[in-house]
């Protein structure tokens, strides 16, 4: 099958330096097992400013083409850039048609859709995270994303099929007008190689470890005032804030500035180290080192935090809120709590810290079921069969 990934946003090559993007990760991943199961992939991102290449190899089997749509990468920007990025896409369709295209988010949607009008090629969306449930939950302004709230609905109508994330997203997409029938709950995967219970161990003392991922953005400050609340209810433990600046940056962001006041007022500061950004090879042996993974966050699409630390055979505790739904089995791969509840987050802790046993079964179950819904093997198994259908659906239109 002849593949067209289309992500106006994102990049496959990964640096080696601060922590990788999840929409590069997942760029990059997908396309890789799609090339490994016999696909012939093409990737179709913006060209960067000062990029020297046209078109790249990635991998056997993955073909990176770049199209020159200078710019910011925000999305009024991407927006106002489609036309630029479709017409190329056009072109190249036009004389070499793909079987199939998937677009990564809503912006590439639009170019994607444009790019293949009359040309009888199915279109694949996945929309990683919805406008209206980012308003919903305060992430958006309500008079900011206007456009991308106007657009998605349409967009997730015209697609031959779309990919939603989670539960919670197919459900938001039924309510924007999708069919059902042309949704298809295809989380983002997880490397099981890369994040696993055996592997280096990042150094740790007696105490009790919590750790979780933030970026420090003023959206994670109330779930991050969670756990510093909790923490005080948790005598002797620590907790492992990483992600964010670099550490020798940290003075100056404001999220980490109110919270640490937040942490000397509730007496916890000698317990709480804020690492700062954390490079992703570093990530898998911090999560290995900790008791409990937790994430309190008020919206999370995927959930991906919690699949990386249960596939390190960490057991987690988690909002009961978007991707962590799906991902976290309550009481059995950890705990699921509503948000904002730090006196219950902490009375879960506890439960947990003092049952070694319990502890023990939770993290062969977590390990398990990341393993088994998400290695980057099924998801791509799960994707091809989704291409499969939307072929099937657009040679039945035809």
């Amino acid at each position: 099958m002849k593949i067209a990934l289309v992500a106006q946003h994102a990049t496959p090559f990964l640096s080696d330096g601060a922590s990788r993007l999840g929409d590069d990760i997942r760029l990059r991943e997908l396309s890789q097992n799609l090339a490994r199961k016999g696909h012939r992939v093409t990737v179709y991102t913006g060209k960067r400013r000062g990029a020297a290449r046209d078109e790249a190899r990635l991998h056997s089997g993955v073909r990176v083409e770049y199209i020159a749509t200078d710019g910011k990468p925000d999305e009024a920007d991407l927006l106002a850039r489609v036309p630029a990025f479709s017409a190329p896409l056009r072109e190249r369709w036009s004389r070499e048609r793909p079987d199939v295209v998937h677009a990564l988010r809503w912006t590439s949607g639009l170019a994607a859709l444009a790019a293949t009008r009359d040309l009888q090629v199915p279109v694949v969306q996945s929309f990683d995270s919805l406008g209206i449930a980012e308003r919903r939950h305060g992430l958006i302004a309500r008079t900011a994303g206007t456009e991308r709230i106007r657009l998605e609905p349409a967009i997730g109508r015209s697609a031959t099929a779309v990919l939603a994330g989670s539960s919670d997203e197919e459900s938001d997409l039924a309510k924007l007008g999708v069919p059902r029938r042309s949704i298809k709950v295809v989380p983002c995967g997880v490397d099981t190689e890369e994040f696993a219970p055996e592997g280096p161990t990042a150094n740790r003392g007696d105490r009790p470890r919590l750790v979780t991922v933030s970026g420090l953005d003023e959206h994670d400050h109330d779930s991050l005032a969670t756990l510093l609340r909790a923490l005080s209810r948790v005598p002797g433990a620590e907790l492992i804030v990483a992600g964010g600046p670099d550490r020798a940056d940290l003075g100056t962001d404001q999220t980490y500035v109110r919270l640490s006041t937040l942490a000397r007022s509730l007496d916890v500061s000698g317990r709480v180290l804020f690492a700062g950004q954390v490079k992703h090879h570093a990530l898998p042996p911090l999560l290995r080192s900790a008791d409990l993974f937790l994430s309190m966050s008020e919206y999370d699409p995927s959930g991906m935090a919690c699949v990386e630390a249960m596939a390190c055979g960490t057991p987690v505790i988690a909002s009961a809120v978007g991707g962590h739904v799906d991902a976290v089995v309550d009481g059995t791969t950890g705990i699921l709590v509503p948000p904002g509840r730090p006196a219950l987050l902490a009375q879960r802790i506890r439960q947990l810290l003092g049952h070694p046993m319990l502890l023990e079964a939770f993290s062969l179950a977590a390990a398990d079921r990341a393993r088994s819904r998400y290695s980057w093997d099924r998801i791509a198994r799960e994707t091809t069969a989704v291409y499969d259908r939307a072929l099937d659906t657009a040679a039945l239109a035809a």
